[in-house]
């Protein structure tokens, strides 16, 4: 019991706190899906929404997911703040609950938001970025990640190029037999 407890969870030496581990890595995925013969992903952009409580940690956080993007030689696009700086919630409750209903706390969260945006990555190099930053994420950060995929067009909206060039040449030919 006491094993398998270990291997569902592994602690961070940094904190006390568990952190799931991930079933496999995504960096040996990309290595079976090449091995199996698929071709790697393309996306064309890569946005992270970052949410934070306090704007310090999200500061230092933005910069290190910018250092580990220019290490793995990843096109860094446009890193900037929301421009409504953050959202604030304001909560009124009372000091004591039966007594002085006139006393009142007022409590307030501010929410900081920051946006990033990645551009030309495969897919191997996504994946291999995005568990590094996800496992790294420090407590009081969310991350929402929006991927834009390259993909072919579809056969029906191709029209097909030798077909047009075979009925170009015919109607050449049939216009230099007219002309004789």
């Amino acid at each position: 019991m006491n094993s398998a407890l270990q291997n569902l969870f592994r602690y961070s030496r940094s904190s006390l706190r568990p952190t799931f581990a991930a079933p496999y890595s995504a960096v040996a995925h990309a290595v079976e899906s090449e091995a199996a013969g698929e071709p790697d992903k393309l996306y064309q952009t890569i946005s992270i929404e970052m949410r934070a409580n306090e704007h310090s940690n999200m500061t230092s956080y933005s910069q290190f997911a910018r250092m580990a993007a220019g290490h793995l030689g990843i096109t860094i696009g446009r890193c900037y703040i929301a421009p409504t700086f953050y959202q604030r919630d304001k909560l009124c409750l009372l000091r004591s609950a039966f007594t002085n209903k006139n006393c009142r706390i007022q409590y307030e969260v501010r929410t900081y938001y920051r946006y990033m945006t990645f551009h030309n990555l495969t897919g191997s190099t996504a994946d291999t970025f995005l568990e590094y930053i996800e496992r790294n994420l420090p407590e009081g950060i969310a991350l929402k990640i929006t991927k834009v995929e390259v993909q072919k067009l579809p056969e029906e909206l191709v029209q097909p190029r030798a077909e047009e060039e075979s009925s170009d040449s015919t109607e050449t030919s049939s216009e230099s037999e007219s002309e004789k």
